[in-house]
């Protein structure tokens, strides 16, 4: 069997994915059962397109989502057929999303692996990633009660809506810190958010509980992208797997950047908005050691903390149990990560 979480130590270099992997040991078997059901998914699809389904959702990711909508389960009764129904549903969509980044993005690789518009041009990734889409929702119908469907459409609204204003914009110097919020709520946030909040809504469990799950997603969500960012900025390329500075590149004004132009004088904030504009290679490399020696990244992260401390108190309306001690040490984990960038 596929071991998802067996791990050496954690150490600041360790790959993002094998980190938060070693939380998971709980649900070690139901991932198993989930990544299977996953792959499965391709064998609904007509044969001439099976092919492309199966290559967009093979993938050596993290699995967050369906863990955490398994580990919500767990933390309010039973980790039922349908918390594995869910977490299948919740991959479906992020995985349609990654194919539609990818084109927005012009992305070659991913994980080390050509992606779809690479492959097969951006025409049939768009409408792969609108299969995935559509088959997600269509296995969402199957629960028995209909909210657990309307939100999980909710929530890929969001998602879509989310990637629709960030893509909107790029390059946008006007963009503020609540915009840059309310971006990432809805393209990341959302789906974490579902996970945890549906995982206890399939359980019944009491209104306070789901909603605190819910709100635990919601801000473990937002500060795991904010990790995100500023991996892009102070991360090592080696060990990111990715070029940095990919998000200045595109036009994206993440966190530690908008504080960056926050904190900057009149003459440096053109300087630097000449470099987000138009900037060469170099430019974009001295930005990026700008904000780390002006701060800049250290508030990110700060910001990104307080938030892991947020989501962390919503757990104590939980059931006390392993599920939620699981649930805490992902959260202990994603601050290890984010941690590891204070100079």
């Amino acid at each position: 069997m596929k071991n998802f979480t067996k791990l050496e130590n954690i150490t600041d270099t360790t790959d993002k994915t094998q980190a938060l992997k070693s939380s998971l040991e709980l649900i070690n078997s139901q991932l198993y059962s989930v990544e299977e059901r996953i792959r499965q998914q391709a064998r609904a699809f007509d044969p001439a397109v099976e092919g492309y389904v199966s290559y967009a959702i093979e993938s050596n990711g993290k699995r967050l989502r369906p863990a955490l909508a398994l580990l919500a389960g767990g933390a309010t009764g039973n980790i039922s057929p349908s918390h594995l129904d869910l977490a299948v549903i919740l991959e479906l969509i992020h995985a349609a999303t990654l194919v539609h980044d990818d084109i927005l993005d012009g992305a070659d690789k991913r994980r080390g692996q050509p992606t779809a518009n690479a492959k097969w041009g951006n025409a049939i990734s768009v409408l792969l990633g609108d299969c995935l889409f559509a088959h997600a929702l269509k296995l969402s119908t199957s629960f028995q009660n209909g909210e657990i469907s309307r939100r999980i459409a909710h929530a890929a609204s969001d998602v879509c809506s989310g990637e629709i204003i960030q893509t909107q914009r790029r390059f946008d110097l006007k963009l503020s810190v609540p915009d840059y919020y309310k971006i990432i709520e809805m393209k990341t946030a959302a789906l974490f958010a579902a996970a945890c909040e549906l995982g206890a809504l399939i359980n019944e469990a009491a209104p306070e509980v789901i909603d605190s799950l819910r709100i635990f997603g919601l801000q473990l969500g937002t500060a795991y992208q904010i990790y995100d960012d500023v991996l892009d900025l102070a991360g090592d390329e080696a060990k990111a797997g990715k070029t940095l500075g990919s998000d200045l590149r595109k036009g994206k004004l993440t966190l530690p950047v908008l504080h960056l132009l926050q904190i900057s004088d009149e003459a440096e904030r053109h300087r630097l908005s000449e470099i987000i504009l138009n900037g060469e290679e170099a430019d974009i490399m001295a930005l990026a050691e700008r904000a780390i020696a002006a701060g800049a990244v250290k508030s990110a992260i700060a910001t990104g903390r307080k938030l892991l401390r947020e989501a962390e108190s919503r757990l104590r309306l939980v059931p006390d149990n392993k599920y939620r001690d699981a649930l805490g040490s992902l959260v202990t984990t994603l601050d290890r990560m984010i941690a590891q960038f204070v100079g």
